[in-house]
């Protein structure tokens, strides 16, 4: 049996991407089952009706990614 879950899009940041078929990879800020939002990068089809796999990061992780991709300069 397939568990339920809710989601809120609390802000949407930036669309990373867009195929053919319109879905859009995009990173927002998401509220998962009620909890805190969490930064969020996964494929969204239009109007946000669909979504694909995605990734989630807490701030202190999207923090150390962001130190991260800074050094690649």
């Amino acid at each position: 049996m397939a568990q339920k879950f809710t989601y809120e899009i609390m802000e949407e940041i930036a669309v990373l991407s867009e195929n053919a078929k319109g879905w859009r990879k995009e990173l927002n800020l998401v509220s998962w089952n009620g909890n805190p939002p969490k930064f969020d990068i996964r494929d969204w089809a239009p109007n946000h009706e669909k979504m694909g796999k995605g990734l989630t990061l807490t701030n202190e992780e999207m923090e150390t990614l962001k130190s991260f991709l800074a050094t690649l300069n």
